[in-house]
């Protein structure tokens, strides 16, 4: 069998909670295939895809990496991603890149936070799902439980692709043995539930079983295991332990013969359409003879080769030489050098096909989530984006050295660019750089990388809440802006009406002016002048939002009408109106997810509630272990990570996405109004 074809790609991404061991089960593929001499250690350091040495410091990944490797013919791409909530940015990112999610579970944890997530995004991406069950040989497992848990969780279509026996120390495979021993369960039972559920797909081999009773060839249920596959019918549990090699031949077997290659994975969501226009979805083609198009799924800061984009081959052939064009350019630039990564190795090749991972350096205009293709013809085709969760955690930066601040923006413009759930703020009225991640170790791991690679130190604090402003009320104002001191003097006259929006429905600016009383050229400057004032805040001091703007009436002067008089109108009048409006201040409210020793539930949800915060459910976890669901302010979690900590002994882990913004107690607005006017007064 070649691996020269569409037909003998696979790409999978190893995703599930922190301490699986995807980054072992990834180590003990390679080498089962003769990749490495011998399986590296996250303890020791030496792993092909834990490179980075603040990952070898952490024991944990920080990032996704790249392998890829051949097995029977079938060219293998492997995506290890991280497991720790805060890092899950890449883990959702490489979903985009890969037909299967191999979700791996922790035989000894069992189903944990991020495991639960990964299962659930992967299937509203509509990926192939199965599932590893990792460290069957560790002590204390109960591997019966944890199935049964596995199907109350994620429905009854999980059903045992193999089993362990002697002890976890071999596996057995059931697709094609209806009988054999196993530690648990019943091979025969295993067997006739697996084929009763891939049968169910084709109604000849059903009425075919119905008839004679005889198991179909096991080359007769291929197709049918991949529609099942497809349509979320069958996620098989498979049973491995990295450290001693049980499973990993039965395991390599399935991702060569059972995994689903580009064509028979369901289909990316691709659309087209230009801005404006309705998009319609586009069917990229597996085909090595159609135009080339790739989707840019990570993208690195490299020290030595510079910026690395990384890409997934979804039509045509990509090859070392050829012009592409980046989404809707216009320029093309050449491919000098073609990639595919192995860990931290980059090694040249000549052409990628469909379904083949790879990668590019040094091209500027590349960024995440690009498209790249050959022709004109797929201009305006994007692929449907990824939900990553909103950044909430953050910390305000300085450089600790004056003169530092512009290598501070550049070296954060590279932090953000390699990682979607990364935001920098500018606040000009707090005058605060805020960096935005997933969680103190998300922020913390940037901070270590900007000290180490970039040699940047800088101090940091607690960031200025993002509250926001709004107004409950209509209301009307108008302001006439005079200066005369000699010469050509300044007159503008605005008169505008406010009314408040939906939250979340943004700021709406509209010109109702007839006339002519306000000339059309001065339009750009009373916007100009009423986000500003919206900019800057009126009652707090914080951006106001959801409301529409609507200027109706004015006047002008032939000589002294300037831009920057209507500018200055339309900000005191808007500033005016707000006042009248029964403005608001808005605070982010959090969803918190929270896992905690069962012990500890009734401490965190006092403490959840003397932080304004409210528990919407729990959920026993097993092993001890439960999850609270709550929604909080965000202002009042600047010292939560120690808190859950003293809390719950080390313990207990969360994580935090926006929610909505929500009005702030009255006494709450008291204060920060206070504050705004004492800081105005010292101005």
């Amino acid at each position: 069998m070649s691996s020269h074809s569409v037909e003998n790609r696979r790409a999978v991404a190893l995703v599930g909670h922190a301490g699986a061991g995807k980054t072992t089960l990834i180590e003990a593929l390679l080498q089962a295939v003769g990749k490495i001499p011998q399986q590296g250690s996250v303890d020791r350091g030496n792993t092909v895809c834990d490179f980075d040495p603040q990952e070898k410091e952490a024991g944990h990944s920080l990032q996704s990496a790249l392998v890829s490797f051949e097995h029977d013919g079938v060219r293998i791409h492997a995506v290890d991603t991280p497991g720790t909530p805060d890092f899950a940015g890449q883990a959702l990112a490489a979903l985009a890149a890969v037909d299967t999610a191999l979700v791996v579970i922790d035989a000894q944890a069992g189903v944990e936070l991020m495991t639960e997530r990964l299962m659930r995004q992967a299937g509203e991406r509509q990926l192939c799902r199965m599932i590893v069950i990792n460290r069957i040989d560790a002590d204390h497992v109960d591997l019966p439980a944890l199935v049964a848990d596995i199907r109350a969780r994620f429905g009854p279509q999980c059903l045992l692709l193999d089993l362990p026996t002697h002890g976890g120390a071999e596996v057995v495979e059931v697709l094609a043995q209806a009988a054999g021993d196993a530690d648990f369960a019943s091979v025969a039972a295993a067997h006739r539930a697996l084929i009763d559920q891939i049968i169910e797909e084709d109604e000849n081999l059903l009425a075919q079983y119905l008839e004679d009773g005889a198991d179909p060839a096991v080359a007769d249920l291929h197709a049918p295991f991949e529609k099942a596959l497809r349509a979320g019918h069958l996620i098989p549990i498979l049973f491995t332990s990295a450290k001693t090699g049980a499973g990993i031949q039965q395991l390599l077997q399935v991702l060569a013969s059972l995994a689903p290659n580009p064509a028979e994975g369901n289909p990316p969501p691709f659309y087209k359409g230009a801005p404006g226009d309705e998009a319609v979805v586009f069917q990229a083609v597996p085909d090595p003879d159609q135009h080339v198009l790739a989707h840019v799924f990570k993208v690195v800061a490299d020290p030595y080769l510079g910026k690395i984009s990384v890409f997934r081959v979804h039509q045509g052939t990509l090859k070392k030489d050829m012009q592409l064009f980046v989404g809707d350019g216009k320029r093309p630039f050449k491919v000098a050098h073609l990639y595919q990564l192995q860990g931290k190795d980059t090694l040249e090749v000549e052409q990628l096909l469909p379904g083949d991972l790879g990668a590019i350096a040094k091209v500027d205009e590349i960024v995440f989530d690009s498209v790249l293709h050959d022709s004109h013809d797929e201009d305006h085709i994007h692929l449907t984006p990824l939900a990553f969760p909103v950044p909430m955690a953050g910390l305000a930066v300085e450089t600790k050295k004056k003169g530092d601040e512009q290598r501070l923006f550049d070296v954060l413009a590279k932090l953000a660019m390699e990682d979607p759930t990364f935001v920098v703020e500018r606040h000009p009225s707090s005058n605060e750089t805020v960096i935005r991640g997933l969680g103190e170790m998300h922020l913390k791991a940037k901070l270590a990388r900007m000290a180490s690679q970039y040699k940047l130190e800088v101090d940091t604090q607690p960031p200025r809440i993002p509250y926001r402003e709004t107004i409950t009320g209509p209301a009307e104002a108008m302001y006439r802006h005079k200066k005369q001191s000699g010469g050509a003097g300044q007159f503008g006259e605005v008169h505008l009406r406010i009314e408040p929006k939906g939250r979340g429905e943004g700021f709406e600016f509209v010109d109702a002016v007839k006339g002519g009383v306000i000339p059309g050229v001065f339009m750009a400057a009373v916007e100009k002048g009423v986000r500003q004032a919206l900019d800057a805040g009126v009652i707090a001091g914080y951006a106001v939002d959801d409301l529409k703007v609507t200027v109706f009436d004015g006047k002008t002067h032939a000589v002294d009408g300037k831009e920057v008089a209507f500018t200055v109108a339309a900000r005191k009048a808007v500033v005016e109106a707000i006042r009248t409006a029964r403005p608001i201040v808005l605070e982010p409210i959090v969803r918190i997810e929270i896992l905690v020793p069962e012990a500890a539930i009734g401490d965190l949800s006092g403490d959840l509630a003397g932080r304004r915060g409210h528990i919407t459910g729990t959920d026993g976890r097993g092993f001890g272990m439960a999850l609270i669901s709550g929604e909080v302010p965000l202002a009042e979690l600047n010292d939560y990570q120690s808190r859950l900590k003293s809390l719950t002994g080390g313990q207990g882990s969360y994580r935090i996405e926006f929610a909505q913004y929500a009005a702030v107690p009255p006494q709450v607005q008291q204060q920060l109004a206070s504050r705004f006017q004492l800081h105005e007064d010292d101005e």
